[in-house]
This record gives structure tokens, sequence and C-alpha cells, in this order.
């Protein structure tokens, strides 16, 4: 935490001046490190504010993570697959999640989606593949 310290000066009524000295904690958002590696084998490593879904942190981070939805556990385009010993840490999977999981394109026992994972120090380190686009005719 970053910690300010500010003096101020207030005249009363009577005109006497007093001073106060106030301090304001600055928050420092807390962050983990974590790489996505795209479609096209290209790796991007962020730095992911804890608290915030795996979705959102790839669109802050221009990464290529459709999310057609918004987030909204309506699709499975925010697809993504977990390394063995990350996804046996992640919690446990809602029956919603495995519904839409079953209409990922590439499926794995370790797939997960972007939108349900909230980025914690489980995370630090991770490695997250995005899967590739069967239908895209750009590779």
């Amino acid at each position: 935490m970053l910690k300010y310290m500010k003096a101020l000066s207030i005249k009363s009524p009577f005109g006497i001046r007093r001073h106060f000295k106030t301090s304001s904690v600055k928050k420092e958002e807390k962050k983990v490190r974590i790489a996505f590696i795209e479609g096209d084998g290209r790796r991007v490593d962020v730095m992911a504010e804890i608290g915030k879904n795996l979705l959102d942190v790839a669109h802050r981070n221009n990464i290529e993570l459709e999310g057609a939805c918004g987030g909204e556990l309506a699709c499975s385009t925010c697809h993504l697959v977990f390394e063995k010993d990350i996804y046996d840490k992640l919690p446990a999977k809602k029956e919603e999640e495995d519904d839409m999981l079953d209409l990922a394109f590439g499926l794995t026992d370790t797939s997960r989606l972007g939108c349900q994972i909230i980025a914690s120090e489980v995370l630090d380190g991770a490695v997250v593949r995005i899967p590739a686009d069967p239908f895209d005719s750009s590779e």
C-alpha cells in the first residue's frame, strides 16, 4: 500500500487558524502473471488483476478470445485449456459451465470457460491455451 500525507490549514470564523495532517491510503491492485497461448501459437504474457475473470483480462490485453455472450455463460467462445496442475486447483465447475463446454471445439479434460475463471494467486505463473478456431481461414 502507498500512503500519502497531506497538510490542511483551516481558518475558523473567529480568525483562529488550525493545522491538520491527514493521510490517505491508496490500495495497490494485486496482480498475477498469466501467459496466454493464442491459437496461432503466439504467447502473450499479461499481469491480471486479481478478482477479474480471464475473459476480461484477455480483452484488456488485446488477446483474441471471443466471448460472444459477454461473459454471461451462454456460449463457449471463451474456451481455455489449462495445464493439469493449475486446472486441479481451480474452483469446481458449475453444471451450466459444463453444459456450455459441451459445445466447445477442441474440448479437453482441462477445459474451462474464461468468463468463469477469476484471477487469483492460484493462477500466478499459469500458461493458458486458447484453442485454434477450426473455421479461421487466415492461418
